[in-house]
């Protein structure tokens, strides 16, 4: 399991680097529609019953992992292709990637307002991939060199997005 687990997060870094298109991933613009000043990633989803993300806790309760559509500003998105976002929360952020590697959203997003469903769980975030997220988001060597020790956090899988 740890190996299919370490192949997966090695394919997916190495994804996020490429910087080629392609057919599967496509661009943000590729997986994108409009409506209003809203515009919707992945997945067609509806704002209707999206909690605020200062709600999650509670909703999760004991659980480590859950369905659910969340409702957040945009603290940071990947500034390679759009390929993660962070989510602004009470004590920090959550780091939310796309179902699939199937979707991007705009390098622009930050401080927009974010709706997305998909899967809440913890996760242990590698020290490999804490630096590779670090490195995306444009960080300087010195705070990526500062990252010694995996750690254990709140992530999402969207299967939708929703930016407005």
């Amino acid at each position: 399991m740890k190996k299919i687990a370490m192949i997966a997060a090695v394919l997916y870094l190495a994804a996020c680097g490429n910087t080629t298109n392609n057919t599967q991933a496509g661009t943000a613009a590729d997986s994108s529609a409009t409506a209003g000043t809203e515009t919707y990633f992945g997945a067609k989803i509806t704002a209707d019953s999206a909690l605020p993300i200062t709600e999650l806790a509670t909703a999760m309760g004991d659980q480590t992992s859950l369905n659910v559509k969340l409702e957040a500003p945009v603290e940071a998105v990947c500034q390679k292709k759009g390929c993660w976002m962070d989510l602004k929360t009470a004590d920090g952020s959550m780091r939310v990637t796309f179902k699939d590697y199937g979707f991007f959203v705009p390098k622009d997003a930050a401080g927009k307002t974010a709706i997305v469903e998909g899967v809440a769980k913890v996760e242990e975030t590698s020290i490999a991939d804490l630096k590779e997220y670090a490195k995306d988001a444009g960080k300087t060597q010195a705070e990526i060199d500062a990252i010694t020790a995996a750690k254990k956090e709140l992530v999402f899988e969207a299967s939708g997005v929703i930016l407005k």
